[in-house]
């Protein structure tokens, strides 16, 4: 059997940065829910100081450019991880379905980023269970890939609400359009959270499994000694 490469750092690495994008999604949240009080305050006629209105928009801008690059680099770490876990799945199992190239491709490729990581994803999970349940069959598991569908149903919907938002947001001009431009940013976030949280469990839960994969990869390499026979005796001169 193979050894495999590490990669529970690369795991913690990734959870570690789906953990700070959750945070930042709830900051946002409280700033669009404040936004948009501003925007109702101007649309029922009260008064709002310039100085208000700069300090919104600054806040606005300060939390998406942050949010934007720190979600950059967690899809990063988080195929690093998801990439490294597939090509340690090709050192034991022969003939997987996909190359581990498509682990970290497949989600830039047009149409086949829409259902390809997902596969990749689910064949990580049942492999990788026939694999030690095969070497191990007392191994038990609780269903460790409950969480896959929801996972991507919601990854296909929140890259659908974000760029719905992106169009939207490029031609919102009047304070109507920007009051309903902030209630879609505040939509996009609804989805955003449970989104990363779950994420989180999915890649927890590989890695539990992925620790039990490296445990059997080195107990296979270890040398072993064969014990002399108790019926054999040494030469005599």
């Amino acid at each position: 059997m193979n050894r495999l490469e590490p990669n529970d750092q690369r795991a913690k690495i990734a959870i570690a940065l789906i953990w700070i994008v959750v945070a930042l999604d709830v900051l946002s949240m409280i700033s669009s829910f404040i936004q948009y009080e501003l925007l109702e305050s101007i649309a029922n006629g009260d008064i709002v100081s310039d100085e208000e209105a700069t300090l919104n928009d600054l806040r606005e801008q300060v939390i998406g450019y942050v949010s934007i690059g720190v979600f950059i680099i967690s899809g990063v770490t988080f195929i690093q991880w998801f990439r490294r876990a597939y090509a340690n799945l090709h050192q034991l199992v022969k003939n997987l379905n996909h190359s581990e190239g498509w682990a970290a491709g497949s989600w830039f490729t047009p149409i086949i980023g829409l259902y390809r990581p997902y596969q990749i994803m689910k064949e990580l999970y049942t492999e990788t269970e026939k694999f030690i349940i095969k070497h191990r069959p007392t191994y038990h598991t609780d269903n460790p890939d409950k969480y896959l569908g929801i996972w991507w149903t919601l990854w296909i919907i929140s890259n659908i609400s974000g760029q719905i938002l992106i169009r939207y947001t490029r031609n919102a001009e009047t304070l109507d359009q920007l009051i309903n431009m902030t209630l879609l940013s505040i939509v996009d976030l609804l989805i955003a959270i449970p989104l990363g949280i779950i994420a989180v469990q999915v890649i927890r839960n590989y890695t539990n499994m992925e620790q039990v994969l490296h445990t059997l990869s080195l107990s296979s390499s270890s040398p072993t000694t064969e014990p002399t026979s108790p019926m054999t005796n040494p030469s005599e001169d």
